[in-house]
């Protein structure tokens, strides 16, 4: 250990933090999309100028990000060639340590004093990037190029002036780039807020002292998580977890988790998965990792986030699965869904290590919805991005939460209100999706129905989501939460349901025509039989659950009629 002393040290620590968390205020505040404004699918970091490892992330910061901005952020350090300050690269290949093509992501170097002292990084996702559909979730797609723009690490800002020909070409793919044009400038600009505020921190306490202070963070770190690990009974567990379909072919898609625990390291091997698979739910290796990560997170929220978090997790290169997916495989489910189901395999496996800690399954989904088209009355075209939330899992304490956000993020809903006002779109229910949570000793928590109609124009509806096959898993007893389902109400002419239930793209929608959706409810924890019957009795009361659902899922229920 350093010979910094304790006050020193978590100063530091915090000021770091405090550098990211103005960064991704700065971003949400200038961000044009309500995606990134008000749902908050963004993040920002500090990243080692040699490794590109991570040094701090903001505390507004999407979880599956951990990984990927670091990888992304060691991509542009191989290909970067005499950076000068001022530079920006642009970067969203999936297989350079991406995630899908709509989470763009800006790396500028740092200079204090005239020498490089690190890296500022962020993730903003952007509603389109080109494609075959709006929004960039095409369900369909059987080629990367299908999903959109595809950016290696390139240099968008030189010496902090935009490059304009570069930018026209990225404008000239996308659709509504005028609205872009705004979020790459609040990009930028959250980078630029980072630098001022880090040269601050310098200034304070010296580059040497600062230095010093991020290798103790992540010694730190490192010795947490480890100390976690080692209260793990040594063992073997597996666990498991399913992917509706790839949303080519209409069969599910299996992740075998097997977690080795050893001392104070646990190993991750997950190559009897289901190999590569045609349709859009390949994960790059990046995602896939990240997705361990958080996981892990999950499970020990004590432990602070920095490279050194994650030295005691040895992932074991998923090579031929869908898990580890090469050039020209499409991903734009793995961020948003995929990871989901990796972090719940993870969760599967550990609960029978730690069932005092962990949880039944969470909804899992994003609940990916893209709506694209032309408002004639505004005469301009949109393309709207919904996200949703759905049930936590339950717990061996209590319920679980309704309406939580996804596994991987921090993302919220768009307020509806914001969502009418920017498109032609009316929200006419959003309610509980009641009946949802899985039954147990402890009950998962709901998710929610909500219906949009068109009000005018013309439209295209596609989605990535999932869960539509399968619940999320109750555990140790538990039941199943409920399905996420999807219908396309057409005005005067019937309902359509995608033959994959979750995923479909290119719907055509016209003026009055409406979409229904319900997300998952959370996994059940433990035998239903051991609920308490005041808690029924309160959820009927509620209308959480009809009497007829509790007298069916609870003995206790059926017993007191």
């Amino acid at each position: 250990m350093s010979k910094l002393d304790p006050v020193t040290l978590v100063v530091i620590q915090n000021g770091l933090q405090q550098v990211c968390n103005e960064m991704d205020l700065a971003f949400c505040r200038a961000a044009f999309s309500p995606v990134i404004s008000e749902a908050l699918d963004r993040s920002d970091g500090i990243y080692h100028r040699d490794t590109g490892e991570l040094i701090a992330q903001g505390d507004l910061g999407l979880p599956v990000f951990v990984g990927t901005m670091q990888f992304s952020t060691q991509a542009v350090i191989e290909r970067a060639r005499n950076p000068k300050p001022g530079d920006i690269y642009i970067v969203n290949d999936p297989y350079m340590g991406g995630t899908h093509l709509m989470d763009v992501k800006f790396v500028k170097p740092f200079f204090y004093q005239g020498k490089l002292f690190s890296w500022l990084a962020n993730t903003g996702h952007w509603p389109d990037t080109g494609g075959m559909v709006p929004g960039g979730f095409s369900a369909n797609a059987t080629e990367v190029e299908q999903e959109g723009l595809r950016l290696p690490p390139v240099k968008l800002y030189k010496q902090g002036v935009l490059d304009e020909e570069i930018l026209s070409i990225i404008l000239s793919n996308i659709r509504i780039a005028d609205q872009r044009i705004g979020d790459i400038k609040a990009q930028a600009a959250a980078l630029s807020i980072g630098e001022k505020r880090l040269t601050a921190l310098l200034d304070r306490y010296g580059a040497d002292v600062v230095e010093a202070a991020i290798a103790e963070l992540k010694a730190r770190a490192a010795q947490q998580m480890r100390a976690r690990i080692r209260a793990i009974p040594d063992g073997v567990y597996r666990g498991s977890a399913v992917v509706d379909s790839d949303g080519v072919v209409d069969e599910p898609l299996h992740i075998a988790m097997c977690v080795t625990k050893s001392g104070d390291e646990l190993h991750f091997d997950m190559s009897g998965s289901s190999p590569p698979c045609q349709g859009p739910m390949n994960s790059v290796l990046a995602t896939t990792k990240s997705s361990i990560y958080l996981a892990v997170k999950h499970i020990f929220p004590d432990v602070p986030i920095n490279a050194g978090t994650f030295e005691p997790l040895k992932i074991t290169d998923p090579e031929g699965t869908f898990l580890y997916a090469k050039y020209p495989r499409p991903v734009s489910g793995c961020a948003a869904e995929v990871s989901q189901r990796i972090a719940e395999a993870v969760f599967n496996a550990l609960v029978q290590a730690m069932p005092d800690r962990l949880f039944a399954a969470p909804a899992g989904t994003s609940g990916n919805l893209a709506l694209g088209g032309f408002d004639p009355e505004r005469n301009r075209a949109y393309v709207m991005y919904v996200i949703s939330g759905g049930g936590y899992g339950g717990w061996f304490a209590g319920d679980g939460l309704t309406n939580g956000c996804s596994t991987i993020g921090i993302s919220k809903t768009t307020p509806i209100e914001v969502m009418e006002q920017y498109y032609p779109v009316l929200f006419e229910e959003y309610s509980l999706h009641e009946g949802s949570g899985g039954a147990g000793k402890y009950r998962g928590g709901f998710g929610v129905n909500y219906t949009i109609r068109l009000r005018r124009g013309e439209a295209r509806a596609s989605m990535v989501m999932d869960h539509g096959r399968t619940g999320p898993r109750g555990v140790l007893g538990g039941e199943d939460g409920g399905l996420n389902t999807v219908a396309i109400e057409r005005a005067g002419s019937g309902q359509y349901v995608p033959p994959h239930l979750s995923k479909d793209q290119d719907i055509a929608i016209k003026a009055g025509d409406r979409v229904r959706v319900s997300t998952p409810g959370g996994g059940g924890y433990g035998n239903p039989a051991e609920r308490d019957a005041a808690l029924i009795e309160r959820d009927i009361l509620r209308g959480y659950y009809t009497r007829e659902q509790a007298n069916r899922r609870f003995p206790k229920a059926a017993a007191a009629e």
